[in-house]
């Protein structure tokens, strides 16, 4: 038997094996890492016999104990769903102005309205409803349709400007620019109407001429003073809080030709329990009245 050559650096037998010069030492695994690595092919192969495992064309194999986690999580939600069911119940049946005095349900129904904001309403309206350029801000006291209960529900329940739904909120703004309604010298004075108004640094002879197509053409839906008239839907100009921005080019964009949101209905797509439990959500977030 050939004698195994040992190296004389490391002082470590190699295993004959030879690449450009550079000899193999024959260094075995740990004894301990390969009985660790046996013992991980015995369980991985008594798994796939107990569990589901292989993937299928549609399927997968079910293991002979049939444990399916789908179905566990199946059944906890179904127990969740049985444990609230009295709440849930209540809140069915209950005005919203009942629910919000009993102060076991109003926190119920609260959680169960930050759940659901998250899921369908965060997207546009910001994790903390804080919104941004387009989508309004849900945390303060300025509403566009109102800050009741009832407002609030209506507004998700029916959404804005949504075509499929009857009874959706509509505020539709002229394009004056656009549509060739008011010359861009009015236009222009209208502006800067609106930043003496909203308390900005302005033209003052301009915003003089302004006023008067501002009642002529704005007021019917802004309101003689710019404070806005929530029952159709018309932004407050004097304040700081802008839709979709307000500084002078942003006004006269918009007076040009006008951004229109919209919103979806939700009755549509969600159910009576789960649009209370959002209007109360969205009450309480500050800005509620």
């Amino acid at each position: 038997m050939a004698e195994k050559e040992v190296d004389a650096v490391s002082g470590t037998e190699t295993t004959g094996h030879e690449w450009d010069g550079i000899k193999e030492l024959n260094t075995p695994l740990p004894r301990w890492w390969l009985w660790t690595f046996y013992a991980s092919c015995a369980w991985a192969l008594v798994y796939c016999i107990l569990y589901p495992a292989w993937p299928l064309v549609t399927s997968a194999t079910s293991g002979v104990l049939g444990y399916s986690s789908r179905a566990e999580v199946a059944v906890e939600i179904a127990t969740a769903k049985a444990a609230q069911s009295e709440n849930l119940d209540r809140i069915n049946s209950l005005s919203l102005s009942d629910i919000r005095s009993d102060t076991s349900l109003a926190t119920f129904a609260i959680a169960g309205g930050k759940s659901a904001f998250a899921v369908n309403c965060s997207q546009c309206h910001g994790a903390g409803a804080a919104g941004s350029p387009g989508y309004p801000n849900l945390n303060d006291d300025v509403w566009l349709w109102g800050g009741t209960l009832d407002d609030i529900y209506t507004t998700i329940a029916h959404g804005i400007r949504f075509d499929e739904d009857d009874d959706t909120r509509v505020s539709d703004m002229p394009a004056f620019g656009k549509d060739q309604i008011l010359e861009a010298a009015v236009i222009s004075d209208i502006v800067e109407h609106v930043l003496s108004v909203s308390a900005q640094e302005h033209d003052a002879a301009a915003a003089a001429r302004g006023a008067e197509p501002f009642a002529e053409n704005c007021a019917s839906c802004h309101g003689d003073n710019g404070q806005g008239i929530r029952e159709l839907g018309g932004p407050a100009l004097n304040d700081a809080l802008w839709h979709y921005g307000g500084d002078r080019t942003a006004i006269m964009t918009q007076i040009n030709n006008p951004k229109h949101g919209v919103m979806p209905a939700w009755a549509h797509r969600l159910d009576d329990v789960t649009i209370k439990q959002l209007a109360l959500y969205v009450h309480a977030l500050g800005g509620g009245e």
